[in-house]
C-alpha cells in the first residue's frame, strides 16, 4: 500500500458515518476536547503572562528587570505593583493574541542570541525601545491608562509643573508616553529629539 493511498483511505473515514458511535457521542466527544483545548491554550497564555515567565530569561533579568525595581511600578508607599505584563500585554484578548504574535519575533531573538550579552542587548536598546514606544503611542498607552487616567487624576495634590503639564496634555491629546519615557526604565543611549517628542 502507497503513502498516498493510506492517505486517501484515512480521509475517506474520515468522511464516512460512523457506524458505531452515535452522532450525539461524537459531538460531545468534539465538544469535550473543544473545552480541554481552549483550557489548555488560555492555561499557557496566561502562564506567559506573569513577571517570572518575563524575567525567566536573563535578558531581561539581568538588564531591564533590575531598573524596574528601582521604579515606584515595583515600590511605592501604596504597596500596588505593576509588573512586566501590566505595563507591555494588553488586557483585551484581541489586542492581547496581537501582542503574543508580535512576542513570536522575540522568542526568535531568544533563539538566535540576537541580545544575549549586556553588549549586545545595549547596542539594540534604543531599536527595542522605539518599537515599544510605537506601540504604546499608537495605542495611547492602553496599559498606561489600566490604572492611570487624566480624568481621575486629583490634580490639587499634583505638583505644580505636573499638574501644569497634565492640563496641556489633555488639551493636546498626549498620550503618557510622550512624557514618560524614562518611568520604568532607564532611557537608552543615542535618543535624538525626535525620540524625546
Amino acid at each position: 500500500m502507497t503513502q498516498t493511498n493510506g492517505k486517501k483511505g484515512f480521509l475517506a473515514r474520515l468522511r464516512r458515518p460512523s457506524a458505531t458511535h452515535s452522532v450525539g457521542l461524537l459531538l460531545l466527544a468534539g465538544i469535550v476536547l473543544g473545552i480541554v483545548f481552549w483550557g489548555g491554550f488560555n492555561t499557557a497564555l496566561e502562564a506567559t503572562n506573569t513577571e517570572a515567565f518575563c524575567i525567566s530569561c536573563h535578558e531581561m533579568r539581568d538588564n531591564v528587570y533590575p531598573e524596574y525595581k528601582e521604579t515606584i511600578h515595583y515600590s511605592n508607599r501604596t504597596g500596588v505593583r505593576a509588573t512586566c505584563p501590566d505595563c507591555h500585554v494588553p488586557k483585551d484578548w484581541t489586542y492581547k493574541m496581537i501582542r503574543k504574535v508580535q512576542a513570536s519575533k522575540e522568542l526568535w531573538g531568544k533563539l538566535v542570541g540576537t541580545i544575549d550579552t549586556r553588549e549586545k542587548f545595549e547596542a539594540k536598546r534604543l531599536e527595542l525601545a522605539r518599537h515599544e514606544w510605537r506601540r504604546m503611542k499608537a495605542s495611547d498607552s492602553r496599559e498606561c491608562r489600566n490604572c492611570h487616567s487624566l480624568e481621575s487624576m486629583n490634580s490639587d495634590v499634583q505638583k505644580q509643573r505636573a499638574r501644569k503639564q497634565h492640563a496641556m496634555a489633555a488639551e493636546d491629546n498626549m498620550t503618557c508616553i510622550d512624557c514618560h519615557k524614562g518611568i520604568a526604565h532607564h532611557k537608552p543611549q543615542g535618543m535624538t529629539d525626535e525620540d524625546e517628542e
